[in-house]
């Protein structure tokens, strides 16, 4: 080999070199600046009566439910951002005057936050477009505490919970499961999948969205008078129904069983189907 080539073969193998530790030094940076952007939690855990409520209103963010172990309800909250500052969204939690407990994510000085939801006068300083501040609550109940979850940006989950769920969000999915119930959920841009071992005592269920499918499961058991639509989709069944009006794939209304329950399934842009749960 030529002095030349090996004077080559030498620097490309400490560009190589340099390359591999800017790209990794790259790496690392991102990774850390990611887990930087991510600590700042929020966390409250308590003890709650059976039949309770458990309240989570967010704005920027999805909210997870789980089953808790330790008897108790334990809530926590991760901001997440890239240009936003995260001491301009503040955490709230409070207990109503009937044991319910309301935690809130707030991102304007003048907003509050009840059992109803959040309130506000408007936009304030600390909002604006790049503000990207976003919230990520995780919920853990024991058996016997209801759930009531509402959210605007951001997808909803809930899985092994054992009692009644209310879930509502505007731009996310909602997926929702309770060996008990009911289970209440509403959107507009999403998908929503419910699943319920029972409707207890509800006289009204309501599952609405725009754009997504609707699937909702149901045990053997089940009762109700009935409302399917649907514009760009089709309606299906595993339940027995006896047919009101005309028959038609994209609308079905009638009763099953007993019809002790009103349930009205809507959408728009895709389809509903109704299963019964194993």
């Amino acid at each position: 080999m030529s002095v030349a080539s090996s004077r080559t073969t030498v620097r490309t193998r400490v560009l190589a070199l340099v390359c591999a530790v800017v790209l990794t030094s790259a790496i690392t940076t991102s990774v850390v600046h990611a887990q930087r952007e991510q600590d700042n939690a929020f966390t409250w855990s308590g003890t709650i009566g059976s039949g309770k409520r458990a309240l989570v209103k967010n704005i920027n963010g999805s909210i997870h439910v789980e089953r808790s172990t330790s008897g108790k309800v334990e809530i926590t909250a991760m901001k997440q951002w890239r240009r936003g500052n995260p001491e301009d969204v503040r955490i709230e939690q409070k207990m109503t005057v009937n044991g319910d407990v309301v935690v809130c994510a707030l991102w304007t000085d003048d907003a509050r936050c009840d059992e109803n939801g959040i309130h506000t006068e408007g936009r304030h300083r600390n909002w604006s477009d790049r503000n990207d501040v976003s919230v990520r609550f995780t919920v853990r109940v024991p058996d016997g505490v209801r759930v009531d979850l509402t959210t605007v940006n951001g997808a909803l989950e809930v899985n092994g919970v054992f009692n009644e769920v209310r879930a509502a969000t505007v731009n996310g999915s909602i997926n929702a499961v309770s060996a008990g119930g009911p289970v209440r959920a509403t959107t507009v841009n999403g998908s929503i999948h419910i699943s319920m071992g029972s409707l207890g005592s509800a006289e009204d269920l309501e599952y609405e969205t725009t754009n997504g499918s609707v699937t909702v499961e149901l045990p053997a058991n089940f009762g109700a008078q009935l409302e399917m639509s649907t514009v760009n989709g089709r309606v299906s069944t595993d339940f027995p129904i006896t047919v009101s009006g005309t028959l038609s794939p994209k609308h079905l209304r009638g009763t099953v069983g007993n019809g002790a329950t009103r349930m009205r399934i809507s959408t728009v842009n895709g389809s509903i189907t109704l299963r019964k749960r194993e």
